[in-house]
């Protein structure tokens, strides 16, 4: 089957730029539990000047279920291969790629893996690892027991569990549209899916690769997220090298729909600051 089919890639063209003028090009990476429609806030605001490509992760929106492996995809490389291989599809590179959450760091994996395919890479919201340890020093916000039982409910009661986490994650209160909004996209995934695609993100660790990283960065952290908290962008920004932080002044772990103003001014900051 065509990447493009696989992923459901759609791309949209620059809006502003002349034909002959060939824009450069922003891929959009969804995180757990959503798809490429929870982009429809932040990704117009940047279509006057870039091409733009959607796609939705193998196991989500409207991508192929059938081609979830579930052992392939227990690791985050493997979404990481998928990015590479759309990349490819569409061409247009070096892109920028924006990923949300987990998918921030499939991203990263892909750009270690093949750092020519990127001009840059956009963070919302990332964490290397959310289990604290203790002997490093290091906060990631849960604890082992705390994500033993997060699976464990999830096991149990996905539809209740989604209805209750979904607007936790969400955040925004001043916009419960938005929760409305995530809590109907955890429940049209597959509810085996979700649950191994949050075991695969809620222990992944990946500290060990940050040093790895070439290729300029952007961490977008929000001021109040329970998911990846004030101290996982701090310890981001001086792991990894060639990076810079931007915290945005929201409550929750999705910016890019509760506040994309802010976050769009944020990214076109960086992305101007690098001639991009």
């Amino acid at each position: 089957m065509r990447i493009e089919d696989r992923n459901n890639v759609r791309i949209r063209e620059c809006s502003a730029v002349p034909p002959r003028h060939a824009a450069a090009t922003m891929v959009f990476m969804h995180g757990f539990g959503c798809d490429q429609t929870m982009w429809r806030y932040l990704e117009p605001l940047f279509r006057p000047h870039y091409r733009t490509v959607l796609f939705d992760l193998v196991g989500s929106g409207a991508s192929d279920l059938d081609a979830y492996d579930f052992e392939s995809y227990a690791r985050l490389d493997a979404h990481g291969a998928d990015l590479r291989r759309v990349i490819h599809a569409v061409g247009g590179g070096p892109v920028i790629c924006v990923g949300h959450s987990v998918s921030a760091m499939s991203a990263l994996l892909a750009t270690i893996a093949e750092p020519e395919l990127f001009a840059a890479q956009v963070m919302l919201a990332p964490s290397p690892c959310y289990v604290d340890d203790a002997a490093a020093g290091y906060r990631g916000g849960f604890s082992r027991a705390d994500i033993d039982d997060l699976l464990d409910a999830m096991d149990s009661n996905y539809l209740g569990w989604s209805a209750g986490m979904a607007p936790a994650i969400m955040g925004a209160p001043d916009q419960p549209v938005l929760a409305g909004d995530l809590v109907s996209s955890f429940c049209r995934t597959d509810p085996a899916i979700a649950r191994h695609f949050a075991q695969a993100t809620f222990l992944s660790d990946h500290r060990a690769v940050l040093p790895h990283n070439s290729i300029p960065a952007l961490i977008v952290q929000c001021s109040d997220d329970f998911i990846a908290p004030p101290f996982v962008g701090d310890y981001l920004r001086e792991m990894l090298p060639h990076s810079s932080l931007h915290v945005v002044d929201n409550v929750g772990h999705c910016p890019h729909m509760s506040a994309p103003d802010a976050s769009y001014r944020a990214v076109r900051h960086f992305l101007d600051g690098l001639h991009l």
